[in-house]
């Protein structure tokens, strides 16, 4: 059934649906189904969700925001957007600093935002190989999508854009699962992990949260097998058939004299994506691009970047 939306405007209010009647933060068991334990709707469209997931072994936050006509079309089905975070960010940060809320309003698409965890990489970390790592990309790609047919009447179309790591992840769920979104856009994401500097830049993001940098993939030496498995460069052939944009700017030099280390981080990306592109090229799988001289790794550039990519994002996700 889906999830009840409140019944008066611009008050906050938690769903009351059965679904809520699991506490908060239980650990769900393994083998268990991912499950909503929590709904608080902040407005007629928007909804926070806490789901338990066993792909994660923890009760994690989702962001879901529904087009207008959601409830007024009971018996229509959706396409879902999914938009990812950036690193030591959190879910909320698309709806905070952008204005994607209002302008997918009308485009008939369902918009989820999963939470990718403290260092914001959605992936199955390796954790030296042993069971029960977490899996974030198992947990956004199905069981986030499970619950979204479940309950917000998602049907089977999907797209993925990201930034910064979450750039990584809609390349990265692209490439590993082929056929399954039908779009991916990067805007200044990590796209060629095994790059000149890249295992330190991703081995700094997970230091950065006080956690083991090899628990991510391993060593990028000594675990090479598995950093290309996770890799968007060494998987770019199977992202043949799928609609793709990629942007980055070049960093320094840069007018924006007021995030400097912004320009840096932008400019250490540089050429890691040319390279990732030009694998695209000889490959023969077709892309747009956006290079650009100067810029930040900052969402002001991020939220121009998506509405120029959306209409490669909305031909992935088919008519609406």
């Amino acid at each position: 059934m889906p999830l009840r939306r409140p019944t008066r405007r611009n008050v906050l209010l938690t769903a009351t649906t059965a679904l809520a009647s699991t506490a908060v933060g239980v650990t769900p068991a393994a083998g268990d189904s991912a499950r909503i334990t929590a709904a608080k709707w902040l407005d007629p469209r928007t909804v926070d969700l806490t789901v338990a997931s066993p792909a994660v072994g923890a009760s994690l936050p989702v962001r879901v925001v529904t087009p207008t006509g959601y409830a007024t079309h009971p018996d229509r089905t959706w396409p879902v957007l999914y938009l990812l975070q950036g690193a030591h960010d959190d879910y909320t940060s698309w709806t905070r600093e952008t204005d994607v809320s209002d302008f997918l309003a009308g485009r008939g698409v369902l918009v989820v935002m999963p939470s990718s965890g403290p260092t914001g990489i959605p992936t199955d970390w390796w954790n030296y190989g042993m069971s029960g790592a977490p899996d974030y990309e198992k947990f956004q790609v199905d069981e986030v999508m499970a619950l979204l047919r479940q309950h917000f009447r998602a049907n089977g179309r999907r797209a993925v854009a990201g930034v910064s790591t979450g750039g990584y992840g809609a390349l990265a769920f692209a490439a590993r699962r082929p056929g399954v979104f039908g779009a991916a856009a990067s805007y200044s994401g990590i796209l060629d992990t095994t790059a000149p500097g890249m295992p330190t830049v991703a081995g700094a993001i997970v230091a950065r949260e006080s956690l083991a940098p090899l628990a991510l993939w391993g060593s990028a030496l000594f675990n090479r097998d598995n950093w290309n498995q996770h890799n968007p460069y060494a998987l770019a052939g199977a992202l043949a058939g799928t609609g793709l944009y990629i942007a980055q700017g070049s960093g320094l030099p840069s007018s924006d004299f007021g995030n400097l280390e912004g320009a840096v981080l932008e400019g250490t990306l540089w050429s890691q994506a040319h390279r990732f592109t030009r694998r695209l090229d000889a490959l023969g799988i077709p892309a747009q691009v956006h290079f650009y001289n100067g810029g930040s790794h900052a969402w002001p550039y991020w939220q121009q970047e998506f509405k120029a990519s959306w209409p490669t994002l909305a031909a992935g996700l088919g008519p609406t």
